[in-house]
C-alpha cells in the first residue's frame, strides 16, 4: 500500500549551485509528484519514510534550519528565495525551502477501521479549500484523530498549498479518499462508530450528541453544508453553541471545537 524511502534526515549535508528549472504552481510539478514548500511542511515530508523524495531547493538559511542533516548524495540545489519563488504559488512563504517528492500513496478506509476505535474520524464532505482541509489535518494531528475522510472527486489535490495550511500533519495523518461518501459512511457506521454531522441548525449541541463510543465527525462544504444524503446517513446532527453575534464558524474552526470536545468529553 505505500511505498518506503530511505529519504530520511541523516548525517551530512551535500548540494550542487545550478540553475532553478520548473514553473509557477499551486504545488504540483511532474506527473505524480507534488511539490512542498515551508519549513514545518518540508522538514515532516524529508522525516517521513513513507515519502520518496526527487529533489530539494534551498537557501542556505533554509537548510540550516531543518532539523537534522540529509543524508549523503541527497539532491540539493542551493538557490536564492527569488528563485524559489518562481517554484511555488504567488506570493507563497517558501521560508527558503521546496522539496519535490511523490505524491502519498493511497490509503484504505478498511485499514483506518482496523485501527484504534478510540481515536476520532473526520469525514468531509465536499470541502474544496486546500486551505481548510490543510487546517483540518493540523487539527486532526493535534487532537489525535485516526484519519480523515474524503470524496475523491470533490476533495483538493495533494498540494503545496494544503501542505504549508497543515503544518507537518500531511505527513503524519491518513487522508482517505473514496469513491462513495455514504457507502464509506455505512461502512464506518458497521464498525461502531457514531456517526455525528455539524449542522448550524442540528437540534441538539455537540456536547450533548457525544457518545462514550467511537466517534466519526462529519462535516460538510464552507457555506453550503451537509449534501442531503450525507446527513441522512448520520446518526445525529448536533450544532456548537455559538453566540448569535455571529451567523456560522469556517470549516476548519468547528472541526477544530468538535474534535477538541471528543478529546475532553467525560
Amino acid at each position: 500500500m505505500t511505498r518506503k524511502s530511505d529519504g530520511k534526515p541523516a548525517r551530512a549535508l551535500r548540494g550542487r549551485a545550478g540553475r532553478m528549472q520548473g514553473g509557477r504552481g499551486s504545488g504540483r510539478a511532474s506527473t505524480g509528484a507534488v511539490r512542498l514548500w515551508g519549513r514545518h511542511a518540508v522538514e515532516a515530508a524529508l522525516k517521513n519514510p513513507e515519502r520518496r523524495h526527487r529533489k530539494l531547493w534551498a537557501t542556505r538559511e533554509g537548510v540550516a534550519s531543518l532539523d537534522g542533516e540529509l543524508p549523503p548524495n541527497f539532491p540539493l540545489e542551493y538557490a536564492q528565495g527569488a528563485d524559489l519563488a518562481r517554484l511555488v504559488a504567488r506570493d507563497a512563504p517558501h521560508q527558503g525551502l521546496v522539496l519535490e517528492c511523490d505524491a502519498l500513496e493511497d490509503i484504505f478506509l478498511e485499514d483506518v477501521l482496523d485501527g484504534d476505535a478510540a481515536r476520532p474520524l473526520v469525514v468531509l464532505d465536499q470541502v474544496t479549500d486546500p486551505h481548510n482541509v490543510g487546517a483540518i489535518l493540523r487539527s486532526a494531528a493535534a487532537f489525535n484523530a485516526a484519519a480523515i475522510i474524503t470524496q475523491d472527486r470533490h476533495a483538493p489535490p495533494e498540494s503545496g498549498t494544503l501542505a504549508k495550511s497543515a503544518s507537518g500533519a500531511l505527513e503524519v495523518v491518513p487522508w482517505v479518499r473514496v469513491v462513495n461518501l455514504a457507502r464509506a459512511l455505512d461502512e464506518i457506521a458497521e464498525a461502531g462508530y457514531w456517526r455525528i454531522g455539524l449542522d448550524g441548525d442540528g437540534p441538539s449541541n455537540f456536547g450533548d450528541a457525544l457518545p462514550t463510543g467511537p466517534v466519526a465527525l462529519v462535516l460538510g462544504a464552507e457555506g453550503e453544508g451537509m449534501r442531503h444524503n450525507i446527513a441522512q446517513h448520520c446518526d445525529a446532527l448536533a450544532r456548537l453553541p455559538i453566540s448569535d453575534a455571529i451567523e456560522s464558524l469556517n470549516v476548519s474552526n468547528a472541526a477544530a471545537i468538535a474534535l477538541y470536545a471528543i478529546a475532553t468529553r467525560n
